[in-house]
């Protein structure tokens, strides 16, 4: 996993990883380098969803003292 996909793509390939290790075709060491990126992208993501979370936070916070100056 050479760069950090966008929270779609890599929930989109983690879903390509889940679909492949059920497939109980792939050889130990392909399952576990698999098994490997998954965790990464799995690790990415909630680092993203908790940065969107901080996000929203902060504009919710912003509208609703913007609503109290108006």
């Amino acid at each position: 996993m050479p760069k950090k996909l966008k929270f779609q793509e890599a929930m989109k390939r983690l879903d390509e990883i889940v679909s492949l290790l059920n497939g109980n075709n792939l050889e130990l060491e392909d399952a576990m380098s698999l098994f490997e990126e998954g965790i990464k992208l799995s690790n990415q993501c909630d680092q993203q969803l908790k940065e969107f979370e901080l996000k929203i936070d902060e504009l919710m916070k912003n509208e609703v003292q913007d609503d109290s100056t108006n």
